[in-house]
């Protein structure tokens, strides 16, 4: 149990502890061991365009994850306690004659510029509610979409509003969906109402480092992370949605497998949608999980593989200089901005018009065997959950480790090769690292150039012919 701050009294927006409940007998644990649809919400499971879980206690949560670990220790807690980096908080309107705005944050001397189109997706006037991920400048945010119809012809018949939240750290703002989701609808009802965003600034402000917007940092060192999976790496280990990797492999099918060697090749890739743009934004965090490698060293000198989450015509510029990201957009122009992408993702179709890429979409054998395991090992975990009440397996760590063994599995052999009196790729090694030999070619060698294995021949050799 998470005991209260000593930091400021207990506000209106932080979680209760729940009352003591009875033990449930072996009949009531049987009838709860599946979720039903009716509970999907309160136990964490998500559908698309819903969101993330923020129930306490949920699959997704730091109290579910390690509470199987046994009882938390109390200076644990209270490191994770301490480490809320919110450095800005803002409340965002669509102002019928000026767009959008920007209309009251904290601190009033930070530079939020563009933010107003950051928390307020274009096209998002179509839905009646939506969160969003983002990037601003060196810090991610996280801003909750509202539209409510209202009788008011200054206002055309509807009042939208976003209220938002600025971090070092994308991998603590899901603790505070819940929290803006209520305050973007208390601002719908009662604009003006400013005293519970204050409130919690004052309680989770954090204190910067003296250069300020000087470093992007995609996570913070924490104890929870490293408690609950050690080669895991931290910045991957974000407490995602209930179902939000399956989701993501069930909406692309086999081209999971194409955005797996795209996102580990450090391509640029952009995702457009429409509205809503919450679960596009998972998408993104999905995609950077398949590009995850823990053997030291690996990578060091490649570009890094980070998400931007939502991007519009302001970040025009700044993709321009990125050499490697994943970004979602609900902006048709980016389409035709082809020197910004390497890769355009739109709805489940996966396109390029870099020639040197477009082989990479198609699939091979080893692609379709590595699908049917990850199909074949998901309905074990599965059938495990259902007949013996497994609640420690989780199937988004089952697949974020899968392709994190696969990467390194590559890399491993790799390096061995590489190491070896005679640096020759054979039909064995390829093999090894679960590629095609002959299908893999081009992957490979992209693979090798992209991380300076100069040292290993591959022209020329029966397993590239």
């Amino acid at each position: 149990m998470v005991e209260k701050s000593d930091r400021a009294p207990l506000l209106d927006w932080e979680e209760v502890p729940p009352a003591e409940k009875p033990v449930p007998t072996p009949e009531q644990e049987k009838d709860v061991k599946g979720p039903s649809p009716a509970n999907n919400r309160a136990l964490g499971c998500t559908a698309p365009g819903i969101g993330w879980s923020t129930s306490p206690g949920g699959p997704g949560s730091f109290t579910s994850a390690v509470s199987r670990q046994g009882e938390v220790p109390h200076d644990i807690m209270v490191k994770w306690e301490e480490k809320d980096p919110i450095v800005a908080v803002f409340v965002v309107t669509f102002d019928t004659r000026s767009g959008n705005m920007l209309e009251w944050c904290l601190p009033g001397d930070m530079n939020l510029e563009g933010v107003e189109f950051k928390a307020m997706a274009s096209g998002s006037h179509r839905v009646s509610s939506d969160f969003i991920y983002f990037r601003k400048g060196g810090y991610f945010g996280l801003a909750c979409f509202a539209n409510m119809v209202v009788e008011s012809v200054v206002e055309r018949g509807a009042r939208m509003k976003s209220v938002g939240i600025l971090s070092t750290s994308y991998t603590l703002l899901y603790r505070y969906m819940s929290f803006l989701e209520h305050q973007v609808r208390l601002q719908l009802k009662t604009p003006g109402q400013y005293s519970p965003l204050e409130a919690f600034f004052e309680d989770k402000r954090s204190v910067l480092p003296p250069d300020g917007e000087s470093v992007v940092t995609a996570c913070p060192g924490s104890a929870w992370g490293a408690a609950i999976n050690h080669c895991m790496h931290p910045e991957m280990k974000i407490t995602h949605p209930a179902g939000c990797m399956s989701q993501f492999i069930q909406f692309f099918g086999e081209q999971i497998m194409v955005l797996w060697k795209l996102a580990l090749l450090r391509r640029r890739i952009l995702i457009f949608s429409p509205p809503p743009v919450g679960v596009v934004c998972y998408r993104v965090y999905c995609c950077c999980c398949l590009a995850n490698v823990s053997i030291p060293g690996v990578g060091v000198a490649v570009p890094e593989f980070r998400p931007f989450f939502y991007v519009n015509v302001a970040d025009i510029d700044t993709l321009d200089t990125e050499l490697s990201y994943v970004a979602c957009t609900t902006e048709k122009i980016f389409e035709e901005k082809r020197d910004l992408y390497d890769v355009y993702v739109d709805n489940q179709n996966v396109r390029t018009t870099r020639e040197s890429l477009k082989p990479l979409l198609r699939l091979n054998t080893a692609d379709r065997e590595k699908y049917r395991r990850l199909t074949e090992q998901r309905q074990m975990l599965l059938y495990s959950q259902e007949e013996n009440g497994d609640c420690v397996s989780s199937e988004e760590d089952h697949f974020i480790l899968f392709f994190l063994e696969q990467n390194n599995r590559i890399f491993q052999t790799l390096s061995e090769v590489a190491g070896s009196p005679e640096p020759i790729l054979t039909q064995e090694s390829v093999r090894a690292m679960g590629l095609d030999p002959h299908g893999d070619r081009l992957f490979l060698l992209h693979l090798l150039e992209t991380y300076g294995y100069d040292s290993l021949l591959v022209t020329d050799h029966p397993c590239c012919s």
